[in-house]
C-alpha cells in the first residue's frame, strides 16, 4: 500500500481542483444557435412553350363518277365458205437402189466406189379437178311380207336319272384317353428316413419312433396323396412293396389318414 500512496494523493488533489470549478459555476448559460435565414427556393426557368405544328390538310377532291363504257352490239360471226376438199394425187416414187459397197479384192489396188446414177424427179403437176356429178338417189326396194310359218314344236327335255346319295360313313369315335398317372405332390427324398424306419419294423411293429418320424412329413397331404408318396418312396429304396405296404397303411391310419379300401401301389 505504501507504493501507491503518492498516486492516490495526486488523484485526490485533482478531484478537489475539479470540485472547486464546479462549485464556482453552478449553471452554465444556454445560448441558442442562430437560425440561418430562409431563402426562397430557386425554381428552374420554364422552357418556352412552342405550339404543335399541324401539317396542312390536303385539298379534298370530289369523287369521280364511274365511267361506263359504251355497249356495242355483238357482231354476228362471219364464216368463210369452205372450199371443196380434194385429196392430193401423189406421183409414184421411183425405186431407190441401195449403193453397192466398194469391192476390194486382195492384193489389188482399190477400185473407186460405185455411185448410183442420179434419177431426175419428174415435175409435179397440179391435180386435175374431178368432174362434178349429181348424186344418184337410189329407189327403196319394195319389201314383201314374210311367209307365215307353222309354230315350232316344243323341244323334248329328257328327265335326268335319279341318283341316290351315297351312304354316310360311320363316324369313328376317338379312342378314350388313358387316365393320368397319379404322382406324389412332394419331394419323395424327404420320406427316405420314414421308409428306413418302416423297413426296420417289418417283424417288430409300429412304435412311437415311426409316428414321430413320418407323421410330420405327411401333414397337409390328402389321404390318397399320402399313400402314393409312401409307395413312391418305397420303390425308390428298392424294398419289398408287398411286405412294407401293410405297415405303411397302418402308419397312415395312426397319423389320421384314411387310405381307400384295397389300395395298392401303382406299378
Amino acid at each position: 500500500m505504501a507504493k501507491f500512496a503518492v498516486a492516490n494523493l495526486l488523484l485526490l488533489l485533482l478531484n478537489l481542483g475539479a470540485l472547486l470549478t464546479s462549485l464556482a459555476c453552478p449553471t452554465c448559460p444556454y445560448t441558442p444557435h442562430p437560425k440561418p435565414p430562409k431563402r426562397p427556393p430557386i425554381k428552374p426557368p420554364k422552357p418556352p412553350v412552342t405550339p404543335p405544328i399541324k401539317p396542312p390538310k390536303p385539298p379534298i377532291k370530289p369523287p369521280k363518277p364511274p365511267v361506263t363504257p359504251p355497249i356495242k352490239p355483238p357482231k354476228p360471226p362471219i364464216k368463210p365458205p369452205k372450199p371443196p376438199v380434194t385429196p392430193p394425187i401423189k406421183p409414184p416414187k421411183p425405186p431407190i437402189k441401195p449403193p453397192k459397197p466398194p469391192v476390194t479384192p486382195p492384193l489389188k489396188p482399190p477400185k473407186p466406189p460405185v455411185t448410183p446414177p442420179v434419177i431426175p424427179i419428174p415435175p409435179t403437176l397440179p391435180p386435175p379437178k374431178p368432174p362434178v356429178t349429181p348424186p344418184v338417189i337410189p329407189t327403196p326396194p319394195v319389201e314383201k311380207p314374210p311367209p307365215i310359218l307353222p309354230p315350232p314344236e316344243p323341244p323334248v327335255i329328257p328327265t335326268p336319272p335319279i341318283v341316290k346319295p351315297p351312304p354316310t360313313p360311320p363316324i369313328e369315335k376317338p379312342p378314350p384317353t388313358p387316365p393320368k398317372q397319379q404322382t406324389c405332390p412332394i419331394d419323395t427324398l424327404k420320406l427316405g428316413a420314414c421308409v428306413d424306419v418302416l423297413g426296420g419294423l417289418v417283424h417288430v411293429g409300429i412304435g412311437s419312433s415311426a409316428k414321430d418320424e413320418c407323421c410330420p412329413l405327411l401333414e397337409g397331404l390328402v389321404d390318397l396323396d399320402a399313400a402314393l408318396c409312401l409307395c413312391t418312396a418305397i420303390n425308390a429304396k428298392l424294398l419289398n412293396i408287398n411286405l412294407i405296404l401293410p405297415i405303411a397303411l397302418e402308419l397312415l391310419v395312426d397319423c389320421g389318414k384314411t387310405p381307400p379300401e384295397g389300395f395298392k401301389c401303382p406299378t
